[in-house]
């Protein structure tokens, strides 16, 4: 799965890039070479992050799928057992 970015979001990554490069490295990186740093990314290690992230949302799904029942759980039967205590109580 291609990870779509729209322009701008691309625009400020590249800046992002750029002035990471700019405070931590020996040499600056210009606008072609973090576009290009940023694509590598997005196609090398973007679907590994991507792929973690829904399998983390599939595993919080499941459990609580799995918990639905204690959320809405109704007793069953339980006319007999209200309407005896309204009798008690009068």
């Amino acid at each position: 799965m291609t990870i779509e970015l729209s322009n701008e979001i691309r625009q400020a990554l590249v800046a992002s890039i750029q002035r990471y490069f700019q405070e931590n490295m020996d040499e600056p990186i210009g606008n072609i070479g973090a576009g290009a740093l940023l694509g590598f990314v997005l196609d090398e290690i973007g679907p590994v992050v991507y792929n973690k992230a829904v399998a983390d949302v599939q595993q919080r799904l499941q459990a609580r799928v799995m918990e639905i029942d204690l959320e809405v759980y109704a007793d069953e039967f339980q006319y007999w057992n209200t309407s005896v205590r309204k009798k008690k109580l009068k």
